[in-house]
């Protein structure tokens, strides 16, 4: 019976890019990303057990949501728009309790204002 099938979602980190997007695009994206992503990294920061089954594919889904952010945020040249990307994958890191990505992600943020605005918003981030 094809009615109980489940279609895999596709998800926008999945999608192709079939021009180059620039920076603002990027930047864009990335923030897409991290927002499209945002409830699986809140379910596997609630989660006890990331092994678990029924936890499994939200983990799967924000690892891949986050590395794709990633790729795209190392490709994109202006460096505020690239703090500020990363900015936003720190944020989904910390939902997810992914604390040491987190902190290597923040310690590539140069833009002192940037790096401010993080450590007020999370001040339990260690910063080194």
């Amino acid at each position: 019976m094809q009615w109980f099938k489940q279609a895999r979602r596709t998800e926008i980190w999945d999608e192709a890019v079939e021009a180059p997007i620039g920076d603002i695009g990027a930047a864009k994206r990335i923030r897409e990303i991290c927002r499209s992503a945002a409830d699986s990294a809140d379910k596997v920061g609630a989660a006890a057990d990331r092994t678990h089954k029924k936890i499994r594919r939200e983990v799967e889904r924000y690892e891949r949501a986050a590395r794709a952010a990633m790729e795209l945020a190392m490709k994109v040249s202006d460096e505020l728009l690239r703090d500020a990307a990363v900015r936003q994958i720190v944020e989904l890191c910390l939902k997810a309790g992914n604390v040491m990505t987190a902190q290597t992600l923040f310690r590539a943020i140069q833009s002192k204002s940037i790096r401010d605005d993080v450590l007020r918003e999370h001040p339990h981030l260690p910063v080194e």
